[in-house]
């Protein structure tokens, strides 16, 4: 039974409801799609009818990948800078000091007596003197000249 008045329950009999007073909501609408058909022409079609799309493929990296490996080349290189560092290295100090060895005794003396004059001369000697003359007038107006 019914929870409604008495006068309204011959409405509420649960049959089947007329046809022609059907109301179709917009929501409850299966909405129509285009798809191509076998000859590639797009023809209109229920959503729930159409065929099932495959999920995109991700986008694939194309760039060419390196022959070696980057770090392999890496490696390699900071080995090969680092000998060939070592190796002009090596070969300046040795003509440093085949130049040295050849240096006599006076040879070093005068040399070394030269740099000390060097230095003595290119330092300049600068006398700084400064004069300050206050002058007192009247009434507290003082003035001052440096000269």
């Amino acid at each position: 039974m019914s929870a409604l008045p008495e006068r309204y329950q011959r409405y509420a009999h649960p049959g089947p409801r007329p046809v022609h007073g059907e109301v179709e909501l917009q929501a409850e609408r299966d909405p129509i799609v285009w798809v191509p058909d076998a000859y590639g022409e797009m023809v209109p079609m229920l959503r729930s009818h159409a065929p099932v799309l495959p999920d995109a493929t991700p986008p694939r990296d194309l760039a060419p990948q390196p022959v070696f490996d980057p770090l392999a080349q890496r490696l390699v290189g900071a080995g090969v800078g680092a000998g060939a560092a070592g190796a002009g290295l090596g070969w300046g100090i040795g003509q440093a000091a085949a130049g040295v060895a050849t240096i006599g005794g006076s040879t070093a003396v005068v040399a070394m007596l030269a740099l000390w004059l060097l230095a003595r001369a290119s330092r300049p000697s600068v006398h700084v003197r400064q004069e300050v003359h206050n002058h007192a007038r009247w009434f507290g107006k003082n003035t001052t000249n440096l000269g």
